[in-house]
């Protein structure tokens, strides 16, 4: 058995005793040969990070495996929409009003739908992305109001010793919204978000092993 399955089976059993959460293999960085055996074994959920890298790996994946569900998780600039939702099925990363209305106008031009979530930047942080918690109400209907698929919301926590404090808030945060689904939880973390109801965590070396 492939090393890349090992590793995601050993996952999956930590998770066993919560059937809804979900792994986003991150496969950034990582080339097909190392992606196709975690496709022929049946995994659905890949993560990436730069829309670039995504147009170069995942067409000719999609056009033969097609139930892939593949997740942009990394920071989305404007000028990329447009080629962002040719690829992707899942936005992990809206994070402005100017952003929102990009999206809501390349989906009008498109007839297309992606899957999204609000990044919120749960530490007020100035070098991280996201909605300020305090404003995430309005942003949640500002999104609505323009016919985005908002399903949940996305953080990453600061790296402050408090991790499980802050996936306790954006777990209630999100339930204040009604939003059925919460991405949040890497390979160093994603057993902490997992018990703060993460339905979706992001697990990229703990699977493929460390980066060049």
């Amino acid at each position: 058995m492939h090393n890349t399955i090992n590793n995601l089976e050993n996952i999956k059993n930590k998770l066993v005793n919560y059937p809804n959460a979900k792994i986003i293999a991150v496969s950034k960085t990582f080339n097909q040969e190392h992606i196709v055996p975690l496709l022929d074994y049946g995994h659905k959920d890949f993560g990436e990070n730069k829309i670039q890298e995504a147009l170069q790996k995942w067409p000719s994946l999609k056009e033969k495996y097609t139930d892939i569900k593949l997740h942009m998780i990394g920071k989305l600039q404007t000028n990329k929409v447009k080629f962002a939702l040719k690829i992707f099925d899942y936005i992990h990363s809206l994070d402005s009003e100017k952003l929102a209305n990009k999206i809501a106008d390349e989906q009008q031009k498109h007839k297309k739908k992606s899957k999204i979530f609000i990044q919120v930047n749960m530490g007020n942080e100035d070098q991280k992305s996201g909605i300020d918690k305090r404003n995430l109400n309005d942003f949640y209907k500002f999104c609505k109001n323009l016919n985005l698929d908002i399903i949940g919301t996305m953080c990453i926590p600061p790296n402050d010793g408090y991790t499980e404090k802050y996936f306790s808030e954006m777990s209630d945060i999100n339930k204040e919204l009604n939003c059925k689904e919460l991405s949040m939880g890497m390979s160093a973390d994603y057993l902490e978000a997992i018990k703060y109801n993460a339905t979706y965590v992001r697990v990229g070396s703990k699977i493929f092993g460390i980066r060049d």
